[in-house]
This record gives C-alpha cells, sequence and structure tokens, in this order.
C-alpha cells in the first residue's frame, strides 16, 4: 500500500471483509473482530489473532430491512442493536433527511419493513456467534449500547411513544430473555404521554448513546447536547445536568467519554453536512468535578496539515476508542476517528490544553457501498478500537478495515 498521510501511526493491514467493506462499530475480543455494517445489513466476525492477516469467518445477516450497525461483547456475550436499514429506504437519501429531525414522522406509513430490537449473542466460540436471546422493541428501535458486563445494558431506543431515542436501561440478568426496566429522556420528547417539544422541527433531539461510570450515565443527544443522568435507581434515572452548544456551535452531540479518575469528560460533536457546509464541530473538554455543573475547559485542535473541509464528505470528529475492559485503556491518550482526515491521537494529560500526537488517514474507498447516489468517493473514517497492544481497529462506511499500529508520542 502507498504511503499515507501519518504521525506516530503505522499501517498494518486492511480487509474489505469479504466484500463487506461498510464497517461502522467494531469491538475487539478474545482475538476475534465483530464488525456492525450500515449497509450490508449484517455482522462479521474475522479472526485477527495476526493482525497482518485478518480472516473473515463468519457473516450474520439480519431480517430484511434490518442492520446492525452498532455492537458489544463482554466475556461470553455479542449484544447487537436490530434496527431499520435506513439508507436504503428512499426517505432517507439525504444527509437533511437523517440529521434534521424527528424519525417518527418521516417513518408514518412508509411500508418499509424492518425487525427491531436487541439480540443477544454466545460468543463462547468467538468464530461463531449464536443468537440466545432477542428483545423485541414496539417502534422505530434501538441505534446504540453500552455493555461492559454485570446485570444491565443501556440503549438508545425509539419508543413508538416518543419523538427519537432515548435512553434505556436493560436487565441482563438473563441474557436469553432481556428487558427494558427504565427509561429517560429530554422533557419534550415523551409524545405518548402529551409531551411537546420546545424546540425546532428541523432539529433532532435523540439520544446517540450513553456511556456509565459508576452511578452516572453520560449521554450525547444529537442536536439536545449533552446531559449527566444519575442511574443509582435504575427504574427512575433522572438527569441532572444539562448542556447545549447549539447555539452557537451547531448541534451533531455525538459521542461522550468519561474519564472518571480525572473527572473529565471528553465529548464529540459530529458533522452532518459536505465541506463544512455548516461550520466545524469540536471535541470538547469537561470538568466533572461537580456532575451537576459540567464546565467546558478546552477543545481538541482541529487538524490542520490539508484542507479537509475542501476533500469532500464529513470533516469532524465521529467516534471515540471508548476505554473498554481488556482493551487499550488511558485516561490522557484519546482516540478519534476524524471522516476524512482519518484517525487521531490527542493528549490531555493538561486538560487545558490538548494536543495532537498522532494521526493516520486512510486511502480513499476503491468502490463505493453506500447506496444513495451521489456520494463524495473518500474515506469517511467512522470507528476506533484499541487493543493492549496500541493496535488500532478503524472502520470505514466503504474502504473496509484498516489496522494500525500506535507507536507512541
Amino acid at each position: 500500500m502507498a504511503s499515507q498521510p501519518s504521525r506516530n501511526i503505522s499501517f498494518v493491514s486492511h480487509t474489505d471483509m469479504n466484500g463487506h467493506a461498510d464497517g461502522v462499530q467494531i469491538m475487539v475480543h478474545r482475538g476475534y473482530a465483530y464488525v456492525g455494517h450500515g449497509f450490508s445489513n449484517g455482522i462479521t466476525t474475522l479472526d485477527v489473532r495476526d493482525a497482518k492477516n485478518p480472516k473473515v469467518v463468519d457473516f450474520i445477516a439480519c431480517p430484511p430491512g434490518t442492520r446492525a450497525l452498532h455492537l458489544q461483547t463482554h466475556d461470553d456475550l455479542l449484544l447487537a442493536v436490530n434496527a431499520p436499514s435506513v439508507w436504503h429506504m428512499q426517505q432517507f437519501q439525504t444527509d437533511k433527511a437523517y440529521f434534521g429531525g424527528s424519525w417518527a414522522e418521516q417513518m408514518k406509513a412508509t411500508g418499509n419493513q424492518f425487525t427491531p430490537g436487541i439480540r443477544v449473542y454466545d460468543i463462547s466460540k468467538p468464530d461463531k456467534p449464536t443468537e440466545i436471546g432477542f428483545m423485541p422493541v414496539e417502534g422505530v428501535g434501538p441505534h446504540r449500547l453500552w455493555y461492559v458486563g454485570g446485570r444491565y445494558a443501556y440503549a438508545s431506543i425509539h419508543f413508538h411513544d416518543f419523538t427519537d431515542h432515548i435512553l434505556a436501561i436493560i436487565d441482563m440478568a438473563d441474557p436469553r430473555k432481556p428487558h427494558v426496566v427504565g427509561r429517560c429522556w429530554i422533557p419534550g420528547m415523551w409524545r405518548g404521554g402529551g409531551e411537546t417539544p420546545a424546540w425546532a422541527s428541523n432539529r433532532r433531539y435523540a439520544l446517540h448513546h450513553a456511556l456509565v461510570a459508576g452511578d452516572l450515565a453520560f449521554g450525547a443527544w444529537r442536536d439536545g447536547g449533552l446531559t449527566v443522568i444519575d442511574i443509582a435507581d435504575k427504574a427512575k434515572p433522572r438527569i441532572i445536568a444539562h448542556r447545549n452548544t447549539d447555539p452557537p456551535f451547531g448541534g451533531g452531540t455525538h459521542s461522550p467519554l468519561p474519564l472518571p479518575d480525572r473527572n473529565l469528560l471528553v465529548v464529540a460533536d459530529e458533522p452532518s453536512t459536505n465541506n463544512c457546509a455548516d461550520g466545524l464541530r469540536y471535541i470538547w473538554v469537561y470538568d466533572i468535578r461537580a456532575p451537576h455543573n459540567p464546565v467546558s475547559i478546552a477543545t481538541m485542535p482541529m487538524p490542520a496539515e490539508d484542507d479537509y473541509c475542501a476533500k469532500g464528505g464529513f470533516f469532524g470528529a465521529h467516534n471515540m476508542h471508548e476505554n473498554r475492559p481488556g482493551s487499550f485503556q488511558s485516561s490522557e491518550l484519546i482516540f478519534a476517528t476524524f471522516y476524512n482526515a482519518g484517525v487521531r491521537v490527542f493528549n490531555i494529560a493538561n486538560q487545558f490544553q490538548p494536543r495532537e500526537v498522532g494521526f493516520y488517514v486512510p486511502p480513499n474507498p476503491a468502490k463505493m457501498m453506500d447506496p444513495r447516489p451521489n456520494r463524495p468517493q473518500v474515506v469517511q473514517s467512522a470507528d476506533c478500537f484499541v487493543d493492549k497492544n496500541g493496535l488500532m481497529y478503524v472502520t470505514d462506511p466503504n474502504a473496509g478495515l484498516n489496522i494500525v499500529q500506535f507507536n507512541g508520542a
């Protein structure tokens, strides 16, 4: 492979995952990688024990019209969302339709068929996940999960009586029969309870996902901003703080990363237009010593070695490596995908002055997996998982999986 723009990160290998090159979230567990797809509507399992030669060993197809773009692993369990394959639906052929308002109205009486819910797989045999449970959802269904073992999982789910995705706490005591025990939302979202939104119809208040630290869940609500949620009582979670940088910085609050040992929270806002048409989106650092009053203290520097706004596609943060048990864990190094600027590593040893210490920009895709018309054929790095040895597994919605090595700062 030709040399790519990089600093402190070196190329190891690439795979198109047997033609399923559209990767979204990736988990690496016991030498195997599990990839949720955005367009291929399934889950790929790869043997990555030899990182230089990743091999596809299994593919799980979703029900018709359904995708499993987000998933989580812990011990012998794999949890995966089943959600509508929206990019194949006529009403979601543009970014504006996807990001620009509640899905509930757009999906009424469309005739689209899908099977929403959360599936549970046994991965005691890691090369062959076996389904053992399914939690159906009445409504649009789930988007993303957080599960690191224990009794509870946390999901963003769009139930039929809400305007969009909210927080659902799921009891996993019996993984064959997961069920919702608690819910939390921004007031105005529960249309079934007579609530009406106070925000404009072209703003999308929807929980992308929440990460948990102790008795607190940190939620990213797209145009709805950031919340801190007290989850001590799983049946009655409650919002104790709500911050929104839109306006003036635009919406798209997407990925939270609590760093509890330092009382810090990192939050990434996602771009939602090509060529920076609606301005830049940032990664924020919050001081959360007082969880009821999170205070923004810094932003990560924006990549500047190229004109990424002119490159095409999205430019800005998407997902961050989540410091999961068994993976690379650090409260100083932050790994974030940056769409057309590849994957970035930031050092926040001084939380007031974050600095970039590494990056890798993969090649543009050889062909497009995206079924939507007129999509720019540029790299759009989506997710990054970092193992204990600094191997970085970076997905792309069109360009497959790149495995690269972080060589330190």
